[in-house]
């Protein structure tokens, strides 16, 4: 099933480049329009007022409907709010509640669909640059390469080197299209890539030899980050057990003796122990974080 929906879902994210080709009258128009779908403005910067939150929309990937997020945010903030007025009968609690999830919501949302993203392209970066490498070597220009990835590769990068390629059909310059391309990317392996392609216009050499030292590179970071990640599971998952473990203890109590907490919870001592474990908690758990997030 997994297979299938996977496959279903690359299948609509490249007939969506396809549509957004066909439906575009000339390489102009397929440029502005892709980058409007990423919240840019026509000139390819960023185009809202709040930048971080232009970044994490840019970032995402998700195509840009303010209407409709602000639709959807409202109607989660409301039913949340609802569903907590109805549990707690408290206004005050179901209007904070709802207010944070309204605001919060997409925020989460478009912050971790856009490291998914960012995780999946840098993944992906290394047989991308093994594509250029090998049609440099072949004889085809820069641009022709470049393109090559974007027909070939799937999404993410398939996207953004799409956009690079046309950005360079429309005639811009390779240093500006890869600085636009790092802007909407906001990865590290993509900074290394446009500086890499930045360094090579400014000083000469091989560029196919530099992308493939710079593929090398990337390769052996992603094995330092599994690794990493491998060393460091013991500790996640010890951080995850003691956080959910109380909450968990907590709900079957309250399932099966509901009076023993109940009889007590309106008591102001039992309410200020409660809280400090919720602040102990809390404290641990940015311990632990700080024990086990390595930066590479």
């Amino acid at each position: 099933a997994l297979g299938v929906f996977g496959r279903a879902k690359l299948n609509q994210q490249l007939n969506r480049r396809l549509k957004a080709r066909e439906k575009a009258g000339s390489v102009e128009q397929l440029i502005i329009d892709l980058r409007k779908e990423r919240a840019l403005n026509a000139g390819g910067e960023m185009s809202l007022g709040v930048t971080w939150f232009n970044q994490l929309v840019t970032r995402s990937g998700v195509r840009f409907q303010p209407v409709r997020w602000a639709v959807m945010a409202g109607t989660s903030g409301v039913t949340a709010g609802g569903a907590l007025f109805v549990g707690t009968g408290s206004w005050l609690v179901a209007a904070v509640a709802g207010v944070a999830i309204a605001l919060g919501g997409p925020v989460f949302i478009l912050s971790s669909i856009g490291k998914g993203r960012s995780k999946k392209l840098a993944a992906q970066l290394p047989d991308g640059l093994s594509i250029i490498v090998r049609s440099l070597e072949a004889g085809h220009p820069v641009p022709a390469a470049i393109a090559l990835v974007g027909k070939e590769m799937p999404d993410p990068i398939g996207t953004e080197f799409g956009m690079l390629a046309d950005e360079l059909a429309y005639g811009s310059s390779l240093n500006d299209a890869v600085r636009r391309l790092s802007m909407r990317s906001f990865n590290p392996d993509i900074d290394l890539f446009a500086a890499t392609i930045r360094l090579q216009q400014k000083t000469g050499g091989n560029l196919s030899e530099l992308l493939r030292l710079n593929s090398s590179a990337i390769r052996e970071r992603q094995v330092l980050r599994l690794k990493i990640k491998a060393a460091s599971a013991e500790g996640r998952m010890s951080a995850m057990i003691l956080t959910f473990a109380p909450f968990i203890v907590l709900g079957i109590v309250h399932v099966m003796n509901p009076s023993f907490y109940g009889d007590i919870i309106h008591l102001r001592i039992v309410q200020y122990w409660l809280a400090g474990f919720a602040t102990w908690i809390v404290i641990g758990n940015l311990i632990m974080r700080k024990m086990i997030n390595f930066r590479i």
